[in-house]
């Protein structure tokens, strides 16, 4: 039988480890996103909340129709691939994005310092408040009021972000803790129906909510929970995605395309 060298095994074990290091980084390379497998594909999957009115809900018919489905629709067209819009569990959003499910997340979706460590997002495109919304003869004026108070949000939302950086505020909400729902109109509901006595939501929203639903049943708070943006949601191997809708952004804000979608669901140009 023949001796193997201690010089010869030490040389196996170096290009062993050699070749699955190689392996390792070029499996890595693969599992990574990149534009030309959307392109090659044909299209993106866009996430959304289907009841996010304005921003992407489902009309009378039961299509799918908002500012940012609009907004969508037009930017990929300056990509050049079609755009597919998926309802998500809105709480679930990132993990729907970063397993593959959706390549986007662009539905009203604000840009936190949370959300930017799972994600990897576009330039901000609109700006917007978290509110707090009661029925018109509410006695709440403040946040001070809100002490003993059922307040509703949906889950999920940038909503939960803001009111958890107020912790005092929060602990003195009735049970010390916020009325969870799965939809922000579910929370209106519970609101009309006396159940909640206000709701913390994004103001894009509420003003269109309040607007369709009778502007003499609500108030809107002058306090809030804070301003933030809106941006679309990738994920962060996905930069040659994040340039392109960068680009498209852009283009739409120099050629008017954006402010004529906005014009027609907000009556004025508020794209950034």
């Amino acid at each position: 039988m023949k001796r193997v060298s201690i010089n010869g095994i030490i040389l196996f074990i170096i290009i062993v480890f050699a070749n699955s290091m190689l392996w390792g980084c070029s499996k890595k390379e693969n599992v990574q996103g990149d534009f030309s497998k959307l392109k090659a594909r044909g299209y993106a999957v866009v996430g959304i909340d289907d009841t996010f009115v304005p921003m992407g809900f489902k009309d009378d018919k039961g299509e799918l129709t908002g500012f940012d489905v609009e907004l969508a629709k037009e930017a990929f067209k300056k990509i050049g691939i079609e755009v597919r819009f998926q309802p998500i569990d809105w709480s679930m959003k990132e993990t729907e994005l970063n397993s593959g499910n959706i390549d986007l997340i662009w539905n009203g979706y604000s840009i936190t310092k949370e959300r930017k460590e799972k994600v990897a997002f576009s330039k901000a495109y609109l700006g917007n408040r978290q509110v707090i919304i009661t029925l018109a003869n509410s006695s709440i004026k403040s946040k001070k009021d809100l002490k003993d108070k059922k307040v509703a949000a949906q889950n999920g939302s940038s909503a939960m972000d803001a009111i958890s950086k107020e912790p005092e505020v929060l602990k003195a909400f009735q049970g010390g803790k916020v009325v969870l729902f799965d939809t922000n109109n579910e929370a209106f509901m519970d609101l009309e129906a006396k159940r909640v006595d206000a709701v913390v939501a994004d103001e894009i929203l509420a003003r269109y909510y309040i607007k369709q639903r009778g502007e003499d049943k609500y108030k809107v708070l002058e306090e809030d929970f804070g301003k933030e943006e809106y941006g679309i949601g990738m994920r962060k191997e996905d930069k040659e995605l994040v340039n392109k809708i960068n680009k498209a952004l852009e283009d739409m804000l120099k050629d008017g395309t954006s402010e004529k979608i906005s014009k027609k669901w907000f009556g004025e140009n508020i794209v950034k």
